[in-house]
């Protein structure tokens, strides 16, 4: 049984930083593309950051590019996204996600992901 848990949201100011982990279990983690998306309150589950098998590839949401950074520790099973110069704007529930059927690309679309895991709550005040 596939599970991806993260943790490491919470509260802080504007400005701030915070990192997300996400832990994977239950099956090869090394060959798997992974992805973070966000969904804030009446609005859909937008994708924020991907990360290949590899780690050599990476991809960025325009509104966190140069803020956030996504990576992966394939010897820990977790992938991580170091979150900067938070605004307010960010302020949502964080999922991380993988695609089990391929790891080689990185991929943007909810639907491109089979595995979600249960999210992390990231507020930022102004």
């Amino acid at each position: 049984q596939v599970q991806l848990v993260e943790s490491g949201g919470g509260l802080v100011q504007a400005g701030g930083s915070l990192k997300l982990s996400c832990a994977a279990s239950g099956r090869t983690f090394s060959s798997v593309a992974m992805g973070w998306f966000r969904q804030a309150p009446g609005k859909d589950r937008d994708f924020v950051a991907a990360i290949n098998w590899s780690g050599g590839t990476t991809d960025y949401a325009d509104s966190v590019k140069g803020r956030f950074t996504i990576s992966r520790d394939n010897a820990k099973n977790t992938v991580y996204l170091q979150m900067s110069s938070l605004k307010p704007e960010d302020t949502a529930v964080y999922y991380c996600a993988a695609a089990y059927y391929s790891g080689y690309y990185v991929y943007t679309k909810n639907r491109q992901y089979d595995r979600w895991g249960q999210g992390t709550q990231v507020t930022v005040s102004s």
